[in-house]
């Protein structure tokens, strides 16, 4: 099965269903045991010998992979303690028979307190609970995890780690708790939630074992995914070579509409972006006195906003807009406008605010992108940004189906949407972006990559959210940041990034 593909837990079951009618019991967990067993070998490195690994199995099957693992770890001479929660008489059928080959092993079952005291491990595996668990952990389960997660010692989940919604990415139930596990290795197919909201500080690193199920079983049970991870395969079309043969005008205007009073950095950075994005000429448009020139970027062509053409060229407009009378009237012209638009900031917040303009929005038969980051998302839906949160993926469709757009919903594994139904996730970015401004330049970055390569608004959004995360990905890995790192910051690296997917 695809690594990029996402499935949400009635779907996993369903395969899951399947895959019992065609392969023996107990050969999926047998599987999925191996599969924890050569992660678990592959983290602890030389020496296993010497190793000493804690395994918390639950009361399910995501407890009998733990138990099948340590049974086959045990046989390998590393030091395997277990601590099952819950007895052992109730466990599945299957999860059960590995309890028995668990006893059956010099693994040592160990209680939970014990456990907790013990400060020697160089690997947990936690197989408390899987994509089952519904309600917060509470209990000696609880006592367990606040003890893992208080420890500096590797852990790997399984499936999922414990308390982690695998088709949200939130932390299940009030007051919920989850296990901060460096590496997660998931079976049968990906699942949303371990790409966005709490996903990615929960996860760690994402491996899929895919339990060898025939991918003939996925296409009859599940269909389609309901998701999937964004990657440059994508957006192929927003990095074409350029031909010789070119000039300004092949690659498209840009207008940034905002700049109120207090805000005109806004429009500044989104039009720098466009710029260095590659749009032929790039506007800055101002609610407020246009300044007479941008010194670091002289070519941009500032004006006052009601100055700029409407009827042409792919306009931003939201990046310091500000919500005067003049900022709504300019956004219900650009509204009833044929031209490609990317709405941002402050024009969300003033659609939000009038019905009328919603409705507007939602007949635009131009392409269309928003990109709200939750607080923006809660306002247009008439929601609340926990709301949105507590599931991602349904508030970004329910925004692309409402407004007839393509949506990009900010945050950690930012969600983008088609008014059609799809839905992907985007795995670049980190918390380097969390800083003022860098929505105004990912608006830029879309405005430019439609411009002037002339595509849909879903290849630019797709294409737009992956640089703009891959660029603060790259200047981290540079050592620069994530704390402290700016938006303008951001852009040249961008433009580097958009320069090296030309092919």
């Amino acid at each position: 099965m695809s690594f990029t593909a996402l499935y949400r837990i009635a779907q996993i079951r369903a395969i899951e269903q399947a895959a019992f009618t065609v392969v023996p019991s107990n050969t999926l967990m047998q599987r999925a045991g191996q599969a924890v067993a050569d992660a678990a070998i592959d983290m602890l490195g030389d020496n296993l010998q010497q190793k000493q690994i804690l395994v918390l199995a639950g009361p399910g099957n995501n407890g009998g992979d733990a138990l099948q693992a340590a049974a086959q770890l045990a046989q390998q001479d590393v030091k395997i303690s277990i601590v099952l929660m819950g007895k052992a008489a109730s466990l599945p059928a299957d999860a059960h028979n590995a309890y028995s080959h668990a006893c059956n092993s010099p693994a040592e079952f160990i209680s939970a307190q014990k456990a907790i005291e013990h400060t020697g491990w160089d690997l947990i595996i936690d197989g408390l609970f899987g994509i089952g668990l519904q309600r917060s952990v509470e209990g000696s389960a609880r006592e367990l995890i606040e003890a893992v997660n208080a420890r500096h010692i590797p852990v790997l989940a399984i499936d999922i780690p414990t308390g982690l919604d695998a088709d949200t990415g939130c932390v299940i139930g009030p007051n919920g708790i989850a296990i901060e596990a460096d590496r997660t290795i998931t079976f049968i197919a990906n699942k949303p939630g371990l790409f966005t909201s709490d996903g990615r500080d929960y996860a760690g690193t994402v491996e899929l074992d895919s339990l060898a199920i025939d991918p003939a079983i996925f296409n009859l049970t599940a269909k389609l995914p309901a998701a999937e991870l964004n990657s440059p395969e994508l957006f192929l079309s927003a990095a074409q070579k350029r031909r010789h043969a070119s000039h300004k005008g092949s690659y498209g205007d840009v207008a940034i509409i905002g700049g109120a009073a207090g805000m005109t950095g806004a429009t500044i950075l989104a039009a720098r972006m466009a710029a260095c994005a590659g749009a032929g000429r790039v506007f800055a448009g101002f609610i407020d006195m246009p300044p007479a020139y941008d010194s670091l970027h002289p070519e941009l062509m500032c004006r006052a906003a009601n100055e700029i053409d409407l009827t042409r060229g792919t306009l931003v407009i939201g990046p310091g807009l500000g919500m005067a009378r003049h900022a709504h009237d300019l956004l219900s012209k650009a509204l009833s406008s044929d031209q490609p638009l990317v709405l941002d900031a402050d024009a969300l917040n003033i659609i939000a605010n009038e019905a009328a303009l919603q409705i507007k929005l939602s007949k635009r038969q131009a392409s269309t992108i928003l990109t709200p980051h939750p607080l923006e998302a809660a306002r247009l839906l008439n929601s609340s940004s926990a709301d949105i949160q507590a599931d991602r993926l349904h508030a970004a469709a329910a925004l692309a189906a409402a407004f007839n757009s393509v949506i990009i919903l900010k945050g950690s594994g930012s969600v983008i949407a088609h008014p059609d139904g799809r839905l992907i996730i985007n795995t670049t970015g980190n918390p380097a972006l969390a800083t003022a401004g860098s929505g105004d330049v990912l608006a830029g970055l879309c405005g430019a990559l439609i411009a002037q390569n002339h595509i849909a608004s879903w290849e630019a959004a797709l294409a737009a959210t992956w640089l703009h995360g891959d660029a603060a990905d790259r200047l981290v890995s540079m050592k620069i940041g994530p704390i402290g790192l700016t938006a303008s910051e951001f852009i040249p690296e961008i433009r580097n990034g958009i320069n090296q997917l030309q092919h």
